[in-house]
């Protein structure tokens, strides 16, 4: 189990990937003077090389049943997301959708192991894993930080 000292530098290191990611995207100039692919719109094309994102599609995704485990994603992460049907499964509704397009292209690629993710993710084209990032990161926000949780930084 990870220390709170090394969680905080797992995330900022994950931080720094998705930054490094967005500002190396060989379309990002013409993705900014696109209005229908504007900075931050839901459903818009993403830092991970994606097509742009259907909201509408990635509900019906997110509800249908996987053929490698038989799960959908709601069954595990809740409606809209951010029910979780476990306390380790994380939240997805309102998560930035380009974090959960890369974190979705790694289980896929096997680059992140999870023994229900990998194999659902597997299957998944470039197209589902822009709709999926889009719906759920077009859900109401409920996730928080762990800000005041522990305090990792003594007085």
């Amino acid at each position: 189990m990870p220390n709170a000292k090394h969680a905080q530098r797992l995330a900022i290191a994950l931080l720094a990937a998705i930054a490094l990611s967005a500002c190396s995207n060989p379309n990002a100039e013409s993705a900014a003077t696109d209005p229908g692919h504007a900075s931050g719109e839901h459903g818009s094309s993403s830092s991970a090389g994606l097509p742009h994102g259907r909201i509408a599609n990635g509900e019906q995704l997110a509800k249908a049943k996987g053929k490698a485990t038989g799960q959908s994603c709601v069954d595990c992460h809740g409606a809209a997301g951010n029910a979780p049907i476990d306390g380790t499964y994380p939240k997805l509704g309102g998560q930035y959708a380009d974090y959960l397009a890369h974190a979705l292209q790694a289980y896929r690629a096997g680059d992140r192991q999870h023994a229900l993710m990998s194999p659902q993710a597997a299957g998944l084209s470039d197209q589902d894993i822009s709709d999926l990032a889009a719906y759920f990161g077009s859900q109401e926000r409920k996730l928080r930080d762990l800000h005041g949780v522990h305090d990792i930084h003594p007085h």
